[in-house]
């Protein structure tokens, strides 16, 4: 009979066994992961990657997202399950780690982090060409070097301060989306005065082509153009563990996540094809939102779309910066990444770990300008289905903690996933069928996004296995040395 990893095995490290202890400290408030919580589903893909999703599927871009949305849904009540039960910084990282075995924890767990590297020159680099457009004395480069040492100094003074700076982030974009969806509805019910309506009406679903104008398969390729803005729900989970009651942030994230996408995204997305028409050029031409508010004849909404995008670029930059940070004191802590990766400050910030992960962001967005069409393509379409695969290790790893916890700890199963086993199984399943599916989209990249993923993936389960293999062995070594002692 083979033995079980136990539920309790703790981060252990330079810091000291446990969390937040010695190293990282309790320094979010409940309000921050709240609102962390409700900020983290909207991403910046949302307000300038939705255009692309409409153009292709038309109004039925709308059941692309309800897809999507009802696998994150799945998803993060399985990886609420396991973080309730052991928040970690390292979250489902630590959780595959358990397991699956520490191969899988290293490998999902530096993929990650090299997503978010990445997102932070895309995120940088978005940044600055609004800023720009607003102060072009300064030069593009000028203003993503200011972003990110800006955000970078934030993190470093304390998890704190962070939370404080996101609280504000979400704050604006919550409040943002909130007025959009409410001054859209009335619009679209033509209950908003001095508005120009004339175009809207819920009768832009059905005509110019109907609700899919482009065929049903239109709505896969829908589901991959819309799948990677969800990417940053998990957050609240890597952040419960400097929170004040880790268990209650992350069984109220958890159990939030289906009113969040349903408003945030689906509402907002209906609001969007319901005013203007799915094919008009205004969408293509100035994004999904601005074409919108523009057509209401709302003076300067370019602009004020542009503040609200800006707001989340910052939003996600900070979360990017915070993500990868722990994720990769998560990794010095379990012998994954240099034990410095693991130390902290006497406010419990990782600083090292900050440092590496901001020092490789400068590096992509300095090829981001040097290389654009070569190394950094390479370097967004190798990270490009991370998220899919991080999905596809939380659903494995539920499947086998849950027994865990059944066994060890009953108590803890605060939150539980739906008609266990079976929904989590047909998660894993959609996940693989999505990878399968992007291999067959050439038109939009997906089938090189999946292979050069696939690749590096491949590259570090390699690193992974050789260095667990250099473990093992040099434990047998130990013994034996003992032995003879």
């Amino acid at each position: 009979m083979t033995s079980q990893p136990t539920l309790t095995k703790p981060e252990e490290g330079p810091a000291g066994p446990g969390e937040p202890g010695p190293g990282l400290q309790a320094g979010l408030k409940n309000r921050h992961l709240s609102m962390i919580a409700i900020g983290g589903v909207i991403g910046a893909g949302l307000f300038v990657g939705s255009s692309s999703g409409i153009a292709t599927a038309g109004p039925g871009i709308l059941l692309s997202y309800a897809l999507v949305g009802t696998l994150v849904v799945l998803v993060m009540r399985m990886l609420g399950e396991m973080s309730a039960a052991n928040p970690t910084s390292g979250s489902f990282s630590a959780h595959a780690d358990r397991a699956i075995g520490p191969w899988a924890g290293f490998t999902i767990g530096w993929l990650y982090w090299f997503f978010w590297v990445v997102v932070l020159a895309v995120e940088a680099t978005a940044g600055a060409v609004i800023l720009e457009g607003w102060i072009p004395a300064v030069p593009q480069w000028g203003w993503a070097l200011i972003v990110m040492v800006v955000l970078t100094a934030t993190n470093l003074v304390s998890v704190g301060s962070y939370g404080e700076f996101e609280f504000w982030f979400a704050g604006i974009k919550v409040v943002a989306i909130a007025a959009f969806i409410v001054v859209g509805g009335l619009a679209v019910f033509g209950l908003l005065p001095g508005a120009d309506t004339d175009q809207a009406g819920l009768a832009n679903l059905t005509e110019h082509g109907g609700f899919l104008p482009n065929g049903a398969g239109a709505i896969l390729t829908g589901v991959l153009l819309v799948v990677f803005s969800f990417m940053g729900s998990e957050i609240p989970t890597l952040a419960a563990g400097e929170s004040e009651d880790p268990q209650r942030a992350v069984t109220k994230a958890t159990n939030s996540i289906i009113w969040r996408i349903g408003v945030f995204y689906l509402g907002s997305i209906f609001v969007v094809v319901a005013l203007l028409p799915w094919d008009s050029q205004s969408i293509v031409d100035k994004g999904s939102y601005v074409a919108a508010l523009d057509s209401l004849g709302i003076a300067n909404a370019g602009q004020i779309m542009n503040f609200i995008v800006l707001t989340s670029v910052l939003s996600c930059l900070n979360s990017g910066l915070y993500t990868a940070s722990r994720m990769a004191f998560s990794l010095g802590r379990r012998g994954d990444a240099p034990k410095a990766f693991a130390r902290t400050t006497s406010q419990g910030v990782p600083r090292t770990a900050i440092l590496v992960s901001v020092v490789f962001g400068f590096v992509a967005v300095f090829f981001n300008y040097e290389f654009p069409d070569s190394v950094f393509l390479f370097l967004v379409n190798s990270s490009g289905a991370v998220a899919l695969f991080v999905w596809l290790v939380i659903c494995l790893s539920q499947l086998r903690m849950r027994r865990i916890i059944e066994a060890e700890a009953p108590e803890k199963l605060v939150v539980r996933m739906w008609l266990f086993p079976y929904l989590t199984w047909v998660a894993a399943a959609v996940i693989v069928f999505v990878l399968g599916y992007m291999l067959t989209d050439t038109e939009n990249n997906g089938r090189t996004t999946v292979l050069l993923s696939l690749l590096v993936a491949a590259l570090v389960i390699v690193v992974a296995l050789v260095k667990q293999r250099m473990t093992a062995r040099k434990n047998v070594a130990d013994k034996a040395v003992a032995e003879k002692g």
